[in-house]
């Protein structure tokens, strides 16, 4: 054994075990501090304030949230809304643009753009001439790079033609479309109906209008699912070619989200079956040349975004994983939320006060949370394990400014997990392996100061899903 190393013990308990020790819900990690930890504390003033502070010949990254959908699918955890008419997109469209010039009036001049996502809902709700105004409001306060990505999620049975030659026309460059899964039982039980066929028709449509970087999300943990008919989903889903793959596991949380009470609990795959739907789609991936990226991203290997995870360069936002290095992430529309220098910030969740806000003249922030230098480090040290699955600790704390000690109890708390199987230390590098994949984010929780907190003062609370 080398020097300094502590490994898993060859006696790791079985699967089942694990799941029962450590299948307690924790944060997915699309930002540090979390969620569930932003207060009105941070309010529209300090936001203004943050923007001015912004570098003028800084980069930053865009999102745009379309909260509507032609149905509303019983397993979605967005905030989103069933549209019946054309009469409410149109008013948000018309707000997001007003929106687009509040924030305008306080950023410090033209700044850069590199990365634009418009996400859901169903962002292709907007008309044509919706998209039209919304990017012409974005161009004239950002300046957009040559080679920025602008991508948009499409739910691929309410497209057709006419759309993806306007997307086309307004400079998107990458598409996601979402799959979730292809068996019938399943899609009855989710409220989702869809074929290969349509989601194929959308893929080659957006291909020869040259929108040919395509993303594809599917779920695991759904109703009815089992190995093989997920075996059967991923293997369909392969003949669309896609450059990038999401797998996400479902998150039941009917405390949260009120409609998935209509998913019948009876007939969702327990945590061990789970977690065997997880890495059989790992090893079909694989087995066609896609490499995995942190927790549940598979890419070719010649995507950008295979090579930031080799390359130890890969990050992860409120859109999941990314290759978007912008220090700073404006985000608009309803439940939007930002990232910045300063802190995170997000935007008044209900659509109806959104609007009010913003017909208003004022910045439709609800909550956010100012960042501290402890923060800082704590982000980076679960950034780096959520992306490169290892960080050096020691290496961070210098970096930051932080002595070498800073995590003594955080690596005393390793010690049950490496005893375990689901992590590994050699020194203060810390890193999981390759097996315990699946487990990343149980790992990650270890260096969430503000989680262990939270526990302590409210155990009882649910605030996450479950980590497996």
């Amino acid at each position: 054994m080398v020097a300094g190393m502590t490994c898993p013990d060859i006696t790791r308990p079985d699967t089942n075990t694990l799941l029962a020790r450590y299948g307690q819900p924790v944060p997915r990690y699309t930002s540090y501090p979390t969620a569930p930890h932003f207060s009105p504390e941070v309010d529209a003033a300090t936001y203004a304030r943050w923007l001015k502070e912004l570098r003028p010949d800084g980069t930053v990254s865009v999102y745009i949230h379309v909260p509507f959908c032609a149905e509303l699918c019983l397993y979605c955890g967005c905030q989103t809304a069933v549209a019946r008419s054309r009469t409410p997109v149109k008013a948000y469209a018309d707000r997001l643009v007003d929106e687009i010039g509040l924030v305008a009036r306080h950023l410090p001049g033209r700044m850069k753009l590199s990365h634009l996502h418009f996400g859901g809902g169903t962002p292709t709700m907007l008309a044509d001439e919706d998209f039209a105004a919304i990017m012409l409001a974005l161009r004239d306060v950002f300046a957009f790079a040559d080679d920025a990505e602008i991508a948009i999620e499409i739910d691929p049975r309410v497209m057709d033609a006419d759309k993806v030659a306007v997307l086309a026309r307004e400079g998107f460059n990458r598409a996601s479309l979402g799959v979730q899964d292809f068996d019938p039982q399943v899609q009855e039980a989710i409220g989702r109906h869809q074929s290969l066929e349509e989601t194929q028709a959308v893929a080659d449509a957006l291909r020869a209008a040259g929108i040919d970087a395509l993303n594809l999300d599917l779920m695991y943990g759904l109703p009815h699912q089992d190995q093989a008919s997920v075996r059967r989903t991923v293997e369909a889903a392969l003949a669309l070619d896609a450059d990038r793959i999401a797998v996400f596991g479902y998150a039941h949380v009917p405390w949260m989200k009120k409609h998935q009470a209509l998913i019948p609990e009876h007939a969702l795959p327990g945590p061990a079956e789970r977690l065997a739907q997880a890495e059989l789609v790992a090893g079909i991936l694989a087995g066609h040349g896609y490499r995995a990226v942190g927790l549940d991203h598979f890419a070719k290997a010649g995507d950008p975004m295979a090579q930031r995870a080799a390359d130890g360069s890969l990050k992860r936002n409120f859109q999941g994983y990314t290759t978007d290095d912008a220090p700073v992430l404006i985000g608009f529309g309803a439940s939007a939320i930002g990232a910045l220098p300063q802190g995170y910030v997000q935007n008044l969740a209900a659509t109806p006060q959104w609007h009010k806000a913003v017909e208003a003249g004022a910045l439709p922030i609800a909550r956010g949370i100012a960042v501290s230098d402890e923060d800082r480090l704590r982000r980076h040290v679960i950034e780096r394990l959520m992306c490169d699955l290892a960080v050096d600790l020691d290496a961070a704390c210098q970096s930051f400014g932080f002595p070498p000690e800073t995590f003594a109890d955080e690596i005393e708390a390793l010690e049950p997990l490496i005893a375990d199987g689901l992590a590994m230390r050699r020194g203060a590098v810390v890193e999981v392996p390759e097996a315990a994949r699946p487990f990343t984010r149980v790992v990650c929780a270890v260096f969430d100061a503000r989680l262990v907190a939270s526990r302590a003062a409210a155990p009882e609370k649910k605030r996450h899903a479950a980590a497996v």
